[in-house]
């Protein structure tokens, strides 16, 4: 499986970089996982959401199943993300996109082209650690899905 993450905008902090990092190494031994930052607007009217999403959307192909994280997604559990991972495999889908907003969020346009839309909690978190959580939970569903202890 190749995972994609498209995030709006760039890891200021060391340690979130030096977590990503740990967890990319993770996951290597499962699948391939790809990070790809877009940059974004320092803006917040609609304007500038256009213009993340049009960044976003380059990033996307036509053939990528594409998860977006969004408040309003359906929330998951890590056994439900894990179990959508091993459907997407059976039913033949070896690419997923996963889009992160910034911190306006993401423009109807990347809502629309989603083919799932999921939330990380109802509790809200910068859009940067969203990324470590994202990596975070793929790993774990990698574990889950392979019968693999990991802590709870």
């Amino acid at each position: 499986m190749r995972i994609k993450i498209v995030c709006v905008g760039r890891l200021k902090e060391k340690y979130l970089r030096e977590a990503c990092a740990e967890y990319e190494k993770r996951i290597s031994g499962f699948g391939r996982v790809s990070i790809i930052e877009v940059q974004d607007e320092n803006d917040s009217l609609p304007a500038a959401l256009s213009i993340e999403a049009d960044r976003i959307m380059r990033n996307i192909k036509e053939t990528e199943h594409v998860i977006t994280l969004e408040i309003g997604g359906e929330p998951v559990s890590s056994e439900g993300l894990a179990a959508r991972m091993s459907e997407l495999a059976v039913r033949g889908i070896s690419d997923i996109a996963f889009i992160i907003g910034g911190s306006n969020g993401l423009h109807p346009s990347v809502s629309e082209r989603a083919d799932q839309s999921l939330s990380l909690s109802n509790m809200t978190f910068p859009h940067q650690l969203a990324r470590v959580i994202l990596l975070e939970q793929i790993y774990r569903a990698y574990k889950i899905n392979n019968n693999e202890k990991y802590h709870k």
